[in-house]
């Protein structure tokens, strides 16, 4: 088997990508693809932009200049956030958040996972089924690890960045995301009442797609203490918080992912 692996700044973050294929796999190709994708993802969704489209819609301006390509990425993006506003009773409400481009809106919580997914439908289309793309924690694997064994991922500690509270486990696809204080503070915004949420200190959503399993960790955690109970009413996905006491709750299938904890 042929491995290829390659770590790129983009959106704000670092996304590791790790690829797996056959010695004839076009793996250095996909790698250069992944990374056109990602970074037209940034230059059209990123509210650090200013000439971005997401910032020109927010500002209510026109954007009817651009690719149609790009433009039915947009629609997309906005029809799942609109799909998620009412599955959360308006938690989760990309109008309502302050932005960095200085507007009300901000659909970043759903674009990372939705970038993510997608690279892996490229890579599966190219016939490569196994593969990890970390996008600043949040995870996504396919098949099996370079072992042959099921993906380990590691869920950093909330109090010691150099330790990890849990280690999940699976083979792909796994989704696995995580929404926390520990790195930007009390960043996650209830829409609903303009207020930081700061009730637990990480929750971690696992389930097939990280498109739905990033959105579903950001909305749960800006539910506060009712977040778990809302995750575990959703179909094909698990959940563990961690309390600020480092006390553990987790949805009843969450046991199956578990390899390792100790917080």
């Amino acid at each position: 088997m042929k491995r290829r692996h390659h770590v790129e700044a983009v959106m704000g973050t670092a996304v590791s990508i790790e690829l797996i294929g056959d010695p004839d796999a076009p793996l250095d190709r996909l790698i250069s693809d992944l990374v056109d994708w990602f970074h037209h993802v940034d230059q059209t969704f990123s509210p650090y932009r200013a000439d971005s489209p997401i910032t020109r819609i927010g500002r209510g301006e026109p954007i009817d200049d651009l690719p149609s390509a790009t433009t039915a990425e947009i629609v997309e993006v906005l029809q799942r956030c609109h799909a998620l506003y009412g599955a959360t009773d308006g938690v989760f409400d990309v109008w309502n958040l302050p932005s960095p481009n200085g507007t009300r809106f901000d659909p970043c919580g759903y674009v990372k996972g939705w970038s993510v997914q997608r690279a892996a439908a490229l890579l599966e289309a190219a016939g490569v089924m196994r593969y990890c793309i970390n996008a600043g924690g949040d995870v996504l694997v396919g098949g099996s690890n370079p072992d042959d064994e099921p993906w380990q991922i590691g869920i950093r500690h909330p109090h010691h960045a150099d330790q990890l509270a849990m280690i999940v486990s699976g083979f792909g696809p796994m989704a696995v995301a995580t929404s926390g204080t520990y790195e930007r503070g009390a960043h996650i915004i209830d829409p609903r009442s303009g207020d930081a949420v700061t009730d637990i200190a990480s929750l971690t959503v696992i389930g097939r797609d990280l498109a739905a399993v990033d959105a579903y960790a950001t909305a749960a955690f800006a539910m506060g203490a009712s977040g778990l109970t809302w995750i575990t009413e959703q179909t094909d996905c698990e959940a563990v918080q961690i309390g600020h006491d480092l006390t553990l709750e987790a949805t009843a299938g969450m046991s199956h992912y578990l390899a390792g904890s100790s917080a």
